[in-house]
Protein backbone atom coordinates (compact mmCIF):
# COMPACT_ATOMS: atom_id res chain seq x y z
CA UNK A 1 0.00 0.00 0.00
CA UNK A 2 1.17 3.20 -0.59
CA UNK A 3 -0.15 6.53 -0.14
CA UNK A 4 0.67 9.87 -2.90
CA UNK A 5 -0.09 12.96 -2.16
CA UNK A 6 -1.30 15.19 -4.77
CA UNK A 7 2.09 17.49 -5.07
CA UNK A 8 4.56 14.47 -5.78
CA UNK A 9 6.51 14.35 -8.76
CA UNK A 10 6.05 11.91 -11.60
CA UNK A 11 9.44 11.96 -12.53
CA UNK A 12 11.42 9.17 -9.06
CA UNK A 13 11.29 11.81 -6.76
CA UNK A 14 12.64 14.85 -8.57
CA UNK A 15 10.68 17.69 -7.85
CA UNK A 16 12.72 20.55 -10.08
CA UNK A 17 10.31 19.81 -13.19
CA UNK A 18 12.75 18.30 -15.41
CA UNK A 19 12.09 14.58 -16.69
CA UNK A 20 14.20 11.82 -16.06
CA UNK A 21 15.60 10.49 -18.84
CA UNK A 22 15.36 6.79 -17.05
CA UNK A 23 11.60 7.01 -16.51
CA UNK A 24 9.76 5.31 -19.60
CA UNK A 25 8.29 7.74 -22.30
CA UNK A 26 5.10 6.63 -21.54
CA UNK A 27 5.76 7.73 -17.63
CA UNK A 28 7.18 11.04 -18.82
CA UNK A 29 3.88 12.10 -20.44
CA UNK A 30 1.71 11.10 -18.71
CA UNK A 31 -1.10 13.71 -18.75
CA UNK A 32 -1.38 16.04 -15.68
CA UNK A 33 -4.57 17.98 -16.33
CA UNK A 34 -7.86 16.75 -17.79
CA UNK A 35 -6.94 19.37 -21.24
CA UNK A 36 -3.82 17.05 -21.34
CA UNK A 37 -5.51 13.76 -21.54
CA UNK A 38 -5.86 12.54 -25.51
CA UNK A 39 -8.89 10.68 -26.09
CA UNK A 40 -12.32 9.82 -24.37
CA UNK A 41 -13.85 12.55 -25.37
CA UNK A 42 -16.97 11.05 -24.55
CA UNK A 43 -16.05 11.01 -21.33
CA UNK A 44 -13.86 14.19 -20.68
CA UNK A 45 -14.64 16.56 -23.46
CA UNK A 46 -16.04 19.53 -23.06
CA UNK A 47 -19.38 19.12 -20.98
CA UNK A 48 -19.12 16.54 -20.79
CA UNK A 49 -20.28 14.40 -17.19
CA UNK A 50 -17.15 13.18 -16.02
CA UNK A 51 -15.10 15.97 -16.71
CA UNK A 52 -17.70 18.33 -14.99
CA UNK A 53 -17.10 16.13 -11.84
CA UNK A 54 -13.46 15.88 -11.83
CA UNK A 55 -13.66 19.53 -12.07
CA UNK A 56 -16.12 20.11 -9.43
CA UNK A 57 -14.32 17.79 -7.23
CA UNK A 58 -17.05 15.95 -6.62
CA UNK A 59 -16.30 12.16 -8.05
CA UNK A 60 -18.06 9.25 -6.96
CA UNK A 61 -16.71 5.62 -6.31
CA UNK A 62 -16.44 4.50 -10.06
CA UNK A 63 -14.90 1.88 -11.87
CA UNK A 64 -12.75 2.98 -15.13
CA UNK A 65 -12.95 -0.68 -17.71
CA UNK A 66 -11.27 -0.38 -20.85
CA UNK A 67 -8.27 -2.03 -22.42
CA UNK A 68 -4.48 -1.50 -21.46
CA UNK A 69 -3.15 1.70 -22.64
CA UNK A 70 -6.20 4.07 -22.90
CA UNK A 71 -5.93 6.22 -19.81
CA UNK A 72 -7.57 4.41 -17.18
CA UNK A 73 -4.50 5.13 -14.61
CA UNK A 74 -3.96 8.63 -16.19
CA UNK A 75 -7.26 9.82 -14.87
CA UNK A 76 -6.87 8.59 -11.65
CA UNK A 77 -3.60 10.75 -11.70
CA UNK A 78 -5.61 13.76 -12.91
CA UNK A 79 -8.19 13.31 -10.06
CA UNK A 80 -5.04 12.51 -7.85
CA UNK A 81 -4.08 16.35 -8.92
CA UNK A 82 -6.57 18.52 -9.03
CA UNK A 83 -9.43 16.49 -5.77
CA UNK A 84 -8.82 17.94 -2.25
CA UNK A 85 -9.00 15.02 -0.85
CA UNK A 86 -6.83 12.59 0.55
CA UNK A 87 -5.27 9.88 -2.44
CA UNK A 88 -4.21 6.71 -1.61
CA UNK A 89 -3.32 3.78 -4.04
CA UNK A 90 -3.51 -0.01 -3.38
CA UNK A 91 -1.41 -3.08 -5.12
CA UNK A 92 -3.38 -6.17 -5.65
CA UNK A 93 -0.50 -7.67 -5.06
CA UNK A 94 1.05 -6.65 -1.69
CA UNK A 95 -2.14 -4.91 -0.04
CA UNK A 96 -3.50 -7.40 2.31
CA UNK A 97 -7.02 -6.91 4.46
CA UNK A 98 -5.09 -5.87 7.56
CA UNK A 99 -3.67 -3.17 5.53
CA UNK A 100 -7.04 -2.22 3.70
CA UNK A 101 -8.51 -1.94 6.90
CA UNK A 102 -6.24 0.46 8.81
CA UNK A 103 -6.02 2.80 5.95
CA UNK A 104 -10.05 2.67 5.77
CA UNK A 105 -10.05 2.86 9.67
CA UNK A 106 -7.95 6.40 9.13
CA UNK A 107 -10.76 7.23 6.61
CA UNK A 108 -13.69 6.90 8.34
CA UNK A 109 -11.30 9.23 11.41
CA UNK A 110 -10.50 11.47 8.40
CA UNK A 111 -14.65 11.70 7.35
CA UNK A 112 -15.52 13.08 11.00
CA UNK A 113 -13.54 16.15 10.62
CA UNK A 114 -14.72 16.52 6.96
CA UNK A 115 -11.47 15.12 4.87
CA UNK A 116 -12.30 12.90 2.19
CA UNK A 117 -10.18 10.35 1.36
CA UNK A 118 -10.25 8.35 -2.24
CA UNK A 119 -8.70 5.26 -2.76
CA UNK A 120 -7.75 4.04 -6.46
CA UNK A 121 -6.97 0.38 -6.63
CA UNK A 122 -5.15 -0.35 -9.88
CA UNK A 123 -6.69 -3.74 -11.74
CA UNK A 124 -9.28 -4.23 -9.43
CA UNK A 125 -9.89 -7.38 -11.09
CA UNK A 126 -7.09 -9.12 -9.30
CA UNK A 127 -8.65 -8.40 -5.60
CA UNK A 128 -10.09 -11.31 -4.35
CA UNK A 129 -13.63 -11.46 -2.85
CA UNK A 130 -12.31 -10.79 0.53
CA UNK A 131 -9.92 -7.74 -0.39
CA UNK A 132 -13.05 -6.34 -2.47
CA UNK A 133 -15.32 -7.04 0.58
CA UNK A 134 -13.15 -5.38 2.90
CA UNK A 135 -13.98 -1.91 0.35
CA UNK A 136 -17.58 -2.36 0.96
CA UNK A 137 -18.71 -1.43 4.33
CA UNK A 138 -16.74 2.55 3.54
CA UNK A 139 -17.80 3.32 0.33
CA UNK A 140 -21.54 2.51 1.41
CA UNK A 141 -21.47 4.89 4.22
CA UNK A 142 -19.04 7.19 2.42
CA UNK A 143 -15.50 7.12 4.00
CA UNK A 144 -14.20 6.90 1.19
CA UNK A 145 -14.30 7.46 -2.50
CA UNK A 146 -13.18 4.22 -4.97
CA UNK A 147 -12.12 4.27 -8.23
CA UNK A 148 -10.83 0.86 -9.80
CA UNK A 149 -9.47 0.13 -12.92
CA UNK A 150 -9.73 -2.66 -14.80
CA UNK A 151 -9.42 -3.96 -18.06
CA UNK A 152 -12.01 -7.06 -17.36
CA UNK A 153 -15.39 -6.70 -17.69
CA UNK A 154 -16.60 -6.00 -14.24
CA UNK A 155 -19.67 -7.76 -14.28
CA UNK A 156 -17.98 -10.74 -13.65
CA UNK A 157 -14.72 -9.88 -11.90
CA UNK A 158 -15.68 -7.20 -9.42
CA UNK A 159 -18.43 -8.43 -6.43
CA UNK A 160 -21.92 -7.39 -7.12
CA UNK A 161 -22.61 -5.51 -4.02
CA UNK A 162 -19.69 -3.40 -4.67
CA UNK A 163 -20.18 -2.76 -8.60
CA UNK A 164 -23.89 -1.76 -7.35
CA UNK A 165 -22.13 1.30 -5.69
CA UNK A 166 -20.22 2.21 -8.26
CA UNK A 167 -20.41 4.08 -11.56
CA UNK A 168 -19.06 2.35 -14.35
CA UNK A 169 -17.27 3.99 -17.13
CA UNK A 170 -16.22 2.72 -20.23
CA UNK A 171 -12.71 3.59 -22.16
CA UNK A 172 -12.75 2.88 -25.65
CA UNK A 173 -9.18 1.83 -27.40
CA UNK A 174 -7.22 5.25 -29.02
CA UNK A 175 -8.08 5.94 -32.18
CA UNK A 176 -5.20 6.51 -35.06
CA UNK A 177 -5.54 10.59 -35.31
CA UNK A 178 -5.21 10.37 -31.38
CA UNK A 179 -2.32 8.47 -31.10
CA UNK A 180 -0.77 9.78 -33.93
CA UNK A 181 -1.44 13.37 -31.45
CA UNK A 182 0.05 11.88 -29.28
CA UNK A 183 3.35 11.10 -30.93
CA UNK A 184 3.73 14.16 -32.23
CA UNK A 185 3.51 15.92 -28.99
CA UNK A 186 6.48 13.30 -27.43
CA UNK A 187 8.97 14.69 -30.25
CA UNK A 188 7.98 18.13 -29.64
CA UNK A 189 7.05 18.30 -25.58
CA UNK A 190 10.29 18.63 -22.77
CA UNK A 191 9.41 15.93 -21.25
CA UNK A 192 9.38 13.84 -24.27
CA UNK A 193 12.64 14.22 -27.31
CA UNK A 194 11.43 18.13 -27.53
CA UNK A 195 14.99 18.37 -26.25
CA UNK A 196 16.62 16.34 -29.21
CA UNK A 197 16.04 17.20 -32.70
CA UNK A 198 13.91 14.38 -34.11
CA UNK A 199 12.87 14.02 -37.68
CA UNK A 200 9.88 12.09 -38.46
CA UNK A 201 7.41 12.00 -40.89
CA UNK A 202 3.21 12.35 -40.45
CA UNK A 203 3.39 8.86 -42.50
CA UNK A 204 6.25 7.27 -40.27
CA UNK A 205 3.82 8.48 -37.35
CA UNK A 206 0.90 6.95 -38.57
CA UNK A 207 2.59 3.58 -38.99
CA UNK A 208 3.32 3.55 -35.23
CA UNK A 209 -0.30 4.24 -34.40
CA UNK A 210 -1.90 1.56 -36.33
CA UNK A 211 0.79 -0.76 -34.74
CA UNK A 212 -0.11 0.45 -31.24
CA UNK A 213 -3.48 -0.95 -31.89
CA UNK A 214 -4.97 1.76 -29.58
CA UNK A 215 -2.65 1.59 -26.69
CA UNK A 216 -1.13 4.98 -26.22
CA UNK A 217 1.69 3.00 -23.61
CA UNK A 218 2.44 0.93 -26.68
CA UNK A 219 2.73 3.51 -29.14
CA UNK A 220 5.30 5.68 -27.18
CA UNK A 221 6.75 3.01 -25.86
CA UNK A 222 7.38 2.40 -29.82
CA UNK A 223 8.57 5.43 -30.63
CA UNK A 224 10.74 5.48 -27.49
CA UNK A 225 12.63 2.28 -29.21
CA UNK A 226 12.48 4.00 -33.23
CA UNK A 227 14.22 6.86 -31.74
CA UNK A 228 16.72 5.36 -29.42
CA UNK A 229 17.77 3.54 -32.40
CA UNK A 230 18.11 6.10 -35.22
CA UNK A 231 20.76 7.21 -37.01
CA UNK A 232 22.48 11.20 -36.09
CA UNK A 233 22.69 12.89 -39.10
CA UNK A 234 24.38 16.67 -38.35
CA UNK A 235 22.63 17.05 -35.13
CA UNK A 236 19.31 15.85 -36.15
CA UNK A 237 18.02 12.58 -35.48
CA UNK A 238 16.12 10.87 -38.45
CA UNK A 239 13.89 8.25 -38.26
CA UNK A 240 14.98 5.34 -41.26
CA UNK A 241 11.95 3.32 -42.36
CA UNK A 242 14.40 0.16 -42.23
CA UNK A 243 14.26 0.97 -38.22
CA UNK A 244 10.90 1.77 -38.04
CA UNK A 245 9.65 -1.78 -39.84
CA UNK A 246 12.26 -3.54 -37.44
CA UNK A 247 10.03 -1.83 -34.35
CA UNK A 248 6.60 -2.67 -35.91
CA UNK A 249 7.10 -6.14 -36.82
CA UNK A 250 4.99 -8.12 -34.68
CA UNK A 251 1.79 -6.68 -33.33
CA UNK A 252 0.31 -7.20 -30.31
CA UNK A 253 -3.35 -8.37 -30.44
CA UNK A 254 -5.46 -7.66 -27.48
CA UNK A 255 -6.82 -10.99 -26.94
CA UNK A 256 -7.27 -12.63 -23.51
CA UNK A 257 -7.53 -16.44 -23.77
CA UNK A 258 -9.37 -16.88 -20.44
CA UNK A 259 -11.80 -13.10 -20.62
CA UNK A 260 -14.02 -11.47 -22.35
CA UNK A 261 -12.52 -10.92 -25.66
CA UNK A 262 -12.03 -14.75 -26.31
CA UNK A 263 -16.09 -15.24 -26.02
CA UNK A 264 -16.53 -12.16 -27.99
CA UNK A 265 -14.21 -13.20 -30.65
CA UNK A 266 -15.10 -16.41 -30.70
CA UNK A 267 -18.95 -15.18 -30.69
CA UNK A 268 -17.84 -13.26 -34.09
CA UNK A 269 -16.30 -15.62 -35.64
CA UNK A 270 -19.62 -18.47 -35.05
CA UNK A 271 -21.76 -16.02 -36.04
CA UNK A 272 -20.17 -14.87 -39.31
CA UNK A 273 -20.27 -17.98 -40.61
CA UNK A 274 -23.95 -18.08 -39.44
CA UNK A 275 -24.07 -15.22 -41.67
CA UNK A 276 -22.51 -16.55 -45.08
CA UNK A 277 -19.88 -14.09 -44.58
CA UNK A 278 -16.27 -16.03 -45.29
CA UNK A 279 -14.15 -12.53 -45.12
CA UNK A 280 -15.67 -11.65 -41.53
CA UNK A 281 -15.05 -15.17 -40.67
CA UNK A 282 -11.76 -15.28 -41.67
CA UNK A 283 -10.30 -11.79 -40.25
CA UNK A 284 -11.97 -13.20 -36.40
CA UNK A 285 -10.36 -16.69 -37.16
CA UNK A 286 -7.00 -14.76 -37.66
CA UNK A 287 -7.68 -12.31 -34.77
CA UNK A 288 -7.48 -15.59 -32.71
CA UNK A 289 -5.26 -17.52 -33.74
CA UNK A 290 -2.83 -14.84 -34.29
CA UNK A 291 -3.71 -13.67 -30.94
CA UNK A 292 -2.24 -17.04 -29.50
CA UNK A 293 -5.26 -18.99 -29.16
CA UNK A 294 -5.11 -23.00 -29.03
CA UNK A 295 -5.81 -23.89 -32.34
CA UNK A 296 -7.41 -26.98 -30.94
CA UNK A 297 -10.18 -24.96 -29.32
CA UNK A 298 -11.35 -23.51 -32.69
CA UNK A 299 -10.97 -27.08 -34.42
CA UNK A 300 -13.28 -28.00 -31.88
CA UNK A 301 -16.01 -24.75 -32.30
CA UNK A 302 -15.87 -25.36 -36.06
CA UNK A 303 -16.95 -28.84 -35.72
CA UNK A 304 -19.48 -27.83 -33.49
CA UNK A 305 -20.97 -25.46 -36.22
CA UNK A 306 -20.59 -27.38 -39.08
CA UNK A 307 -23.64 -29.64 -37.09
CA UNK A 308 -25.47 -27.23 -35.19
CA UNK A 309 -25.47 -24.33 -38.34
CA UNK A 310 -24.76 -26.42 -41.43
CA UNK A 311 -25.88 -29.75 -40.82
CA UNK A 312 -27.84 -31.81 -42.96
CA UNK A 313 -28.27 -29.08 -45.79
CA UNK A 314 -24.72 -30.01 -46.64
CA UNK A 315 -23.53 -33.34 -44.51
CA UNK A 316 -19.89 -32.97 -46.14
CA UNK A 317 -19.57 -29.48 -43.80
CA UNK A 318 -19.01 -32.22 -40.52
CA UNK A 319 -16.32 -34.01 -42.22
CA UNK A 320 -14.17 -31.08 -43.08
CA UNK A 321 -14.52 -29.63 -39.82
CA UNK A 322 -13.40 -33.25 -38.79
CA UNK A 323 -10.06 -33.32 -41.12
CA UNK A 324 -9.52 -29.61 -40.25
CA UNK A 325 -9.30 -30.75 -36.71
CA UNK A 326 -7.27 -33.75 -37.25
CA UNK A 327 -5.14 -31.40 -39.12
CA UNK A 328 -4.46 -29.53 -35.82
CA UNK A 329 -3.66 -31.63 -34.27
CA UNK A 330 -1.28 -32.97 -36.35
CA UNK A 331 0.64 -30.35 -37.54
CA UNK A 332 0.12 -27.43 -35.23
CA UNK A 333 0.63 -23.76 -35.51
CA UNK A 334 1.39 -21.71 -37.71
CA UNK A 335 0.44 -24.61 -40.83
CA UNK A 336 -2.77 -25.41 -39.51
CA UNK A 337 -4.23 -22.14 -39.76
CA UNK A 338 -4.78 -22.85 -43.57
CA UNK A 339 -6.57 -25.62 -42.51
CA UNK A 340 -8.57 -23.75 -40.10
CA UNK A 341 -9.47 -21.37 -42.82
CA UNK A 342 -10.36 -24.05 -45.42
CA UNK A 343 -13.21 -25.10 -43.02
CA UNK A 344 -14.24 -21.61 -42.02
CA UNK A 345 -14.64 -20.47 -45.71
CA UNK A 346 -16.04 -23.45 -46.32
CA UNK A 347 -19.09 -23.28 -43.51
CA UNK A 348 -19.82 -19.95 -44.46
CA UNK A 349 -20.67 -20.69 -47.89
CA UNK A 350 -22.48 -23.69 -47.35
CA UNK A 351 -26.58 -23.88 -46.91
CA UNK A 352 -27.62 -23.56 -43.54
CA UNK A 353 -29.40 -25.78 -41.35
CA UNK A 354 -30.26 -25.77 -37.78
CA UNK A 355 -32.58 -28.90 -37.44
CA UNK A 356 -30.56 -31.44 -36.09
CA UNK A 357 -29.76 -28.89 -33.02
CA UNK A 358 -33.82 -27.87 -32.93
CA UNK A 359 -34.87 -31.49 -33.20
CA UNK A 360 -32.39 -32.13 -30.24
CA UNK A 361 -33.68 -29.76 -28.17
CA UNK A 362 -36.91 -30.42 -28.53
CA UNK A 363 -36.44 -34.24 -27.68
CA UNK A 364 -33.93 -33.39 -24.70
CA UNK A 365 -36.79 -31.39 -23.23
CA UNK A 366 -39.63 -33.90 -23.33
CA UNK A 367 -36.68 -36.07 -22.25
CA UNK A 368 -36.34 -34.52 -18.84
CA UNK A 369 -39.53 -33.10 -18.80
CA UNK A 370 -42.14 -35.93 -19.17
CA UNK A 371 -42.18 -39.25 -17.40
CA UNK A 372 -39.68 -41.72 -18.67
CA UNK A 373 -42.15 -44.14 -19.93
CA UNK A 374 -40.28 -47.63 -20.64
CA UNK A 375 -39.02 -48.98 -24.20
CA UNK A 376 -42.48 -50.36 -26.06
CA UNK A 377 -42.27 -54.01 -26.28
CA UNK A 378 -42.12 -54.29 -29.67
CA UNK A 379 -38.48 -52.76 -29.86
CA UNK A 380 -36.86 -54.48 -26.38
CA UNK A 381 -34.04 -56.22 -26.62
CA UNK A 382 -34.91 -60.09 -26.08
CA UNK A 383 -31.46 -62.15 -25.59
CA UNK A 384 -33.12 -64.44 -22.67
CA UNK A 385 -36.25 -67.13 -22.83
CA UNK A 386 -37.28 -65.35 -20.07
CA UNK A 387 -37.94 -61.64 -21.89
CA UNK A 388 -39.52 -63.45 -24.86
CA UNK A 389 -42.23 -65.23 -22.71
CA UNK A 390 -42.22 -61.77 -20.86
CA UNK A 391 -42.98 -60.10 -24.56
CA UNK A 392 -39.53 -58.73 -24.97
CA UNK A 393 -39.40 -57.93 -29.04
CA UNK A 394 -43.09 -59.56 -29.56
CA UNK A 395 -44.25 -58.17 -32.84
CA UNK A 396 -41.25 -56.71 -34.12
CA UNK A 397 -40.49 -57.21 -37.60
CA UNK A 398 -37.17 -56.36 -39.31
CA UNK A 399 -37.66 -53.19 -41.58
CA UNK A 400 -35.34 -55.04 -44.70
CA UNK A 401 -37.99 -57.14 -45.69
CA UNK A 402 -41.10 -55.05 -45.57
CA UNK A 403 -42.22 -53.20 -48.31
CA UNK A 404 -40.61 -49.75 -48.85
CA UNK A 405 -38.09 -51.13 -46.20
CA UNK A 406 -40.21 -49.51 -43.60
CA UNK A 407 -42.06 -52.04 -41.14
CA UNK A 408 -45.34 -50.62 -39.36
CA UNK A 409 -44.09 -50.30 -35.52
CA UNK A 410 -44.62 -47.83 -32.64
CA UNK A 411 -41.17 -46.78 -31.98
CA UNK A 412 -41.73 -44.14 -28.97
CA UNK A 413 -43.75 -44.64 -26.21
CA UNK A 414 -47.76 -44.20 -25.97
CA UNK A 415 -47.43 -40.23 -24.81
CA UNK A 416 -45.35 -39.68 -27.65
CA UNK A 417 -46.01 -42.13 -30.66
CA UNK A 418 -47.74 -38.50 -32.38
CA UNK A 419 -44.60 -36.56 -31.55
CA UNK A 420 -42.44 -34.75 -34.37
CA UNK A 421 -38.56 -33.30 -33.16
CA UNK A 422 -37.08 -33.48 -37.08
CA UNK A 423 -38.22 -31.18 -38.90
CA UNK A 424 -36.34 -30.44 -42.49
CA UNK A 425 -35.14 -27.69 -44.62
CA UNK A 426 -35.49 -27.27 -48.13
CA UNK A 427 -31.94 -25.89 -47.89
CA UNK A 428 -29.32 -27.73 -49.93
CA UNK A 429 -28.72 -31.55 -49.11
CA UNK A 430 -31.47 -31.16 -46.73
CA UNK A 431 -34.02 -30.31 -49.40
CA UNK A 432 -33.59 -33.65 -50.89
CA UNK A 433 -33.94 -35.21 -46.95
CA UNK A 434 -37.17 -33.47 -46.97
CA UNK A 435 -38.78 -34.99 -49.89
CA UNK A 436 -37.57 -38.49 -48.36
CA UNK A 437 -39.15 -38.20 -45.33
CA UNK A 438 -42.36 -36.52 -46.68
CA UNK A 439 -42.24 -40.42 -48.68
CA UNK A 440 -41.89 -42.36 -45.19
CA UNK A 441 -44.58 -40.26 -43.59
CA UNK A 442 -46.73 -41.35 -46.70
CA UNK A 443 -45.58 -45.15 -46.42
CA UNK A 444 -46.16 -45.12 -42.64
CA UNK A 445 -49.42 -43.74 -42.88
CA UNK A 446 -50.78 -46.33 -45.74
CA UNK A 447 -49.57 -48.93 -43.15
CA UNK A 448 -52.26 -47.68 -40.17
CA UNK A 449 -54.89 -47.41 -42.61
CA UNK A 450 -53.60 -51.42 -43.73
CA UNK A 451 -54.52 -52.27 -39.49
Amino acid sequence: MSVKPVEQSLFSGRTDGEPDESVPLAERLRPRTLDEVVGQGHLVGEGKILRGMIERDVVPSMIFWGPPGVGKTTLANVIARTTNARFITFSAVTSGIKEIKEVMHQADEDRAFGRKTIVFVDEIHRFNKAQQDAFLPFVERGSIILIGATTENPSFEVNGALLSRCKVFVLKGLGEDDLVTLLRRAVTDTRGFGSLKVRISDDQLRVLAVFANGDARAALSSLEMVVLNCGDEGGELVVDDGVLEQCTSRKSLLYDKDGEEHYNIISALHKSMRNSDPDAAVYWLARMLEGGEDPLYVARRVTRFAAEDVGLADPRALEIAVAAQHACHFIGMPECSVHLAEAVIYLSIAPKSNSSYIAYEKAKKDALSRTAEPVPLSIRNAPTKLMKELGYGKGYRIAHYEENKIADLQCLPDSLKDAEYYVPTSEGVEARIKTRLEQIKAWKAELKKRR
